[in-house]
């Protein structure tokens, strides 16, 4: 029984449209009014489920304020078409639930969502979880559905839309069983085969990550160093030159022979002449298959005449890549499939050709169509066993038997319809695993170990496999690459066996699970220097290290991609690649909402603070908005794994206590010592980080470390830049809680420069004849934070050329104003290039007009200069002698141009700027 939407939630209702004039206009336009504006997959952690989702958004255009109890008939005839939807509880949590919603009035949105999660039913793949949430836009709303077929649930949501549109013009019929049907055969196209799905559950159990990488069977398991790459059951590490070996049957046939293998004498021919006369030197029964053929495909048996041959080789012919046959001996017996895995025999399996059992009235043609409506079988590889049909070989083998489609078979006779038994050809397999002769084991195994397969699958004929090889005939008649593995999880009679368990084993031997080291790092501000100060340290370790941050991605500290990489997709390029073996991850909020995460479980999570920023956007009003979406990062924090929290913020000290952490040890850091809930957390002897006497400190009940001296800390100018103090506890704690040694620590803080290792953030250059200092800040705790710096430097003046995204709600705008005017001596207001929806001049202007009002004090000079590069260029022209000038860029190209245009040379000590003693801080570090 479905439980959907367990949570209650639902978009927020709009006012009901009490117009009844507007409820009866023309059904068909009132339909067309929903409309599908995307559909999008999100794979990873999210903030809608931990689990894949698919995010559909509506647009409802003029439906957007109508409920399903203003539309005439429309719940009735809903039900009549979906009965199943009385089962669906909703928010009363109880049968019918959601049945009262429709009576009662519900909108759109929701309503596509439980027909999408009723329609996922028939289709195979019943999901019981759905959210309906606005999108931000009047009219807009988002429809998420879990999925286990991307494919499938996609045409299930436009299945649903259908649905309600023709619903909504009055229909009460719909063809749901052939959309259905549509459906399944979608997702049986899509879905992943038999083998590469056994080795993805096994990979699963063993909590071992993967991705799919492709429509096909292309999966990535694990991550970084420990990522190892399968197409169905041929992995990474089988060897090229095998897999041509085992294509080649004259090859194989001549390598097993060379090394005393029992395998039948054969020939290669490329005309039916040659065949003929292979027939002759070999002696009848032949086999006739193509030289590189497979899954059975042109392969006939039991050739005595040459008439059959010269067939045979035609037939054969068409199959080869370049029309080379060969002609084998017959060996007499059994066909059996053993599966080799690292060298080790792991499954056996007699294969039992496509057949069917005569009853006496039915026809051979009536016998093969009821036996493939057995629910066992399937088309392709969807079922455990595949559909049986017919053939040129299989019409050749009944015509040997004297037999054709209209023969009817004998009560309890047994016809055969193909000579090969492959499963894909409709044949099905008995277990014999056990059964297994040690003698036969050892031929399997040197058999593939001469081919250099890792994963081998053997053919092998014999009277009986429990005999030991003198005793009987027989031998190997095929190696195979990419041996499919359903058979023996899937075996008509007898235990199934765990082949792609066994794979798993192989790639990852006990005590490996297929991971690396992740920390990923969020907040509002902060996040990028933190990202890049834990990538430093951890490179001090010795080992790779793969950065995503806003500038890009990083391995090992070269540059491999630049913009912004704070998204999952940079994540998964990080843990793709086999060098990385720590992944430091700047995990941004945009990325989160739009994709998820680009991974399943980090190490550590670090949450730097929570402040307004992005208001307006993706539905953010406040800052718990803004926690949400950010504290899925300490969520997908492992068990046992560090969650790391700023306990300077009111929204983060909560968060350390939410139940759903747990599992995890919560490590607190403070700028303020003498916070008594960081105070609180170490007295019951857990781990916070904190500044006392000038010093970072770790501390632990009553043990302290002192780990290095603010004032030595080069890029917090002698600890004045109390936002980048917080950072570097930030980082330590991160690089603590994953092992890092404190003197490693050390090492990493006392080498991290501003100008080489954190560009564009807080830096300094000397210019003309006063400084200039460049930070990306664009939200006003941002802002306040330079501006705080800078004031406790005794300087002529501080002039602060400032930008506000477009896309901020104007209060955000405001605020940020009111902040910059309160920090700085003039003010300079650039725009940014990219308006984000805005008319040009109108952010700036909103700024200006904010200072000049005095709402933050005395008003204080503010000026306009739209473009980024001349609002720079005037405020260094205008500089007073010992001036600075801050600079919140976009495009730090630009900044980097204007200075190398002035010669502006980047500084790290603030002895350079001139002072003559180290400044006072607020922190007592001097």
């Amino acid at each position: 029984m479905l439980n959907t939407n367990p949570s209650g939630n639902e978009a927020p209702l709009p006012i009901v449209n009490t117009d009844k004039k507007t409820t009866r206009r023309n059904p068909s336009r009132r339909a067309a009014e929903l409309k599908i504006e995307s559909i999008r997959a999100i794979h990873g952690p999210n903030t809608f489920h931990h689990k894949p989702v698919l995010v559909m958004t509506l647009n409802l255009g003029k439906l957007t304020n109508v409920s399903s109890r203003e539309m005439d008939g429309f719940t009735d005839r809903l039900l009549h078409l979906m009965p199943g939807l009385w089962e669906h509880r909703c928010s009363p949590r109880r049968y019918g639930g959601f049945v009262e919603r429709l009576h009662r009035g519900t909108y759109l949105g929701h309503i596509v969502e439980h027909i999408a999660l009723e329609l996922s039913r028939p289709a195979g793949i019943e999901v019981n979880y759905g959210k309906t949430i606005y999108a931000g836009r009047p009219g807009f709303y988002q429809v998420a559905v879990r999925f286990e077929s991307e494919r499938g649930m996609e045409l299930v949501l436009r299945t649903a839309v259908d649905i309600a549109r023709a619903i909504i013009s009055g229909a009460s019929e719909f063809p749901i069983e052939e959309e259905v049907k549509n459906i399944r055969g979608q997702i049986a196209a899509s879905n992943l085969g038999p083998s590469t799905r056994a080795i993805v559950d096994a990979a699963e159990k063993r909590n071992i990550p993967w991705q799919r990488l492709d429509e096909f069977s292309t999966i990535q398991l694990g991550y970084g160093k420990e990522k190892r790459l399968i197409q169905a059951t041929t992995t990474g590490d089988t060897s090229n030159i095998a897999v041509e070996i085992a294509q080649d049957k004259g090859l194989t046939k001549r390598l097993l022979q060379a090394n005393a293998l029992p395998t039948p004498a054969g020939l290669t021919v490329k005309t039916a002449a040659e065949a003929v006369a292979a027939l002759k030197t070999l002696g009848a029964p032949v086999v006739v298959k193509p030289l590189d053929g497979n899954h059975g495909n042109g392969v006939q048996l039991h050739l005595r005449t040459e008439a059959e041959v010269r067939q045979a080789f035609g037939h054969a012919a068409s199959f080869a890549r370049h029309g080379e046959v060969l002609i084998e001996q017959q060996f007499v017996g059994r066909d059996y499939r053993l599966v080799v895995v690292g060298g080790k025999l792991i499954a056996a399996a007699e294969r039992v050709p496509a057949h069917v059992v005569g009853d006496g009235a039915l026809t051979l043609e009536a016998l093969i169509a009821a036996e493939n409506v057995n629910p066992l079988r399937g088309e392709g590889h969807e079922k455990p066993m595949t559909k049986i049909h017919l053939d040129e070989c299989s019409r050749q083998c009944l015509a040997r038997q004297g037999l054709s489609l209209a023969s009817v078979p004998a009560y309890g006779e047994t016809i055969y319809l193909r000579e090969t038994a492959n499963l894909s050809t409709g044949g099905c397999a008995v277990d014999v695993t056990e059964q297994v002769h040690p003698e036969v084991k050892a031929v399997a195994e040197r058999a593939a170990r001469l081919s250099g397969l890792d994963i081998c699958g053997i053919d092998f004929i014999s009277e009986d496999i429990a005999k030991p090889m003198a005793a009987q005939t027989g031998g190997i008649i095929e190696l195979n690459a990419g041996p499919g593995i359903r058979m023996h999880h899937f075996p008509s009679r007898g235990r199934a066996r765990d082949v792609g368990g066994a794979i798993v084993d192989h790639l990852y031997p006990a005590g490996k699970d297929g991971r690396i080291p992740i920390i990923s790092i969020t907040g509002t501000n902060g996040k990028t220097t933190v990202t890049r100060l834990v990538s430093h340290i951890m490179g001090r370790t010795g080992k790779v290290i793969g950065t995503t941050t806003t500038d890009g991605i990083l391995i090992n500290g070269m540059p491999v991609a630049f913009g912004d990489t704070t998204g999952p997709v940079s994540a998964k390029a990080v843990l793709s690649d086999p060098a990385v073996e720590v992944a430091v991850l700047e995990t941004a909020r945009g990325g989160i909402v739009r994709r998820g995460l680009g991974y399943d479980w980090s190490d550590v999570g670090v949450i730097t603070n929570v402040q307004l920023d992005h208001i307006g956007q993706d539905g953010i009003e406040d800052r718990e908005d803004v926690l949400r979406i950010k504290s899925l990062v300490a969520e997908r924090v492992r068990p046992g794994g560090a969650v790391v929290l700023n306990v300077d913020d009111d929204l983060l000290a909560k968060l350390g206590t939410c139940p759903s952490l747990k599992d995890r040890e919560i490590v607190y850091f403070s700028t303020e010592e003498s916070s008594m809930i960081l105070r609180k957390h170490r007295n019951q002897g857990k781990r916070v980080y904190y500044i006392r006497d000038g010093w970072l400190c770790e501390g632990a009940g009553a043990e302290e470390i002192r780990i290095l001296r603010a004032a030595d800390l080069p890029f917090a100018f002698y600890g004045t830049a109390r936002f980048q103090l917080a950072n570097a506890l930030a980082a330590t704690a991160a690089a603590r809680a994953i092992g890092v040694p404190v003197e490693v620590v050390r090492d990493g803080l006392s080498t991290f420069s501003a100008s080489k290792h954190n560009a564009g953030r807080a830096n300094f250059y000397r210019v003309g004849n006063g400084f200039l200092m460049v930070d990306y800040g664009h939200n006003p705790e941002a802002v306040r934070a330079v501006a705080g710096m800078t004031a406790k430097w005794a300087q002529l003046r501080v002039t602060g050329v400032i930008a506000v995204p477009g896309d901020r709600s104007d209060e955000l705008v405001k605020e940020c104003a009111r902040a910059a005017a309160e920090g700085f001596d003039r003010l300079i207001v650039r725009e940014d290039m990219d308006l984000r929806g805005r008319r040009p001049g109108e952010v700036a202007a909103l700024i200006c007009d904010e200072v000049r009002s005095g709402h933050a004090g005395p008003p204080v000079a503010c000026e306009i200069a739209l473009d980024p590069r001349a609002a720079l260029e005037k405020a260094l022209d205008e500089m007073e002698p010992g001036e600075i000038v801050v600079y919140f860029y976009e495009d730090l190209e630009t900044v980097e141009s204007v200075m190398a245009s002035r010669g502006g040379t980047a500084i790290d000590d603030l002895a350079e700027i001139g002072f003559p003693e180290k400044p006072k801080s607020l922190l007592g570090v001097g």
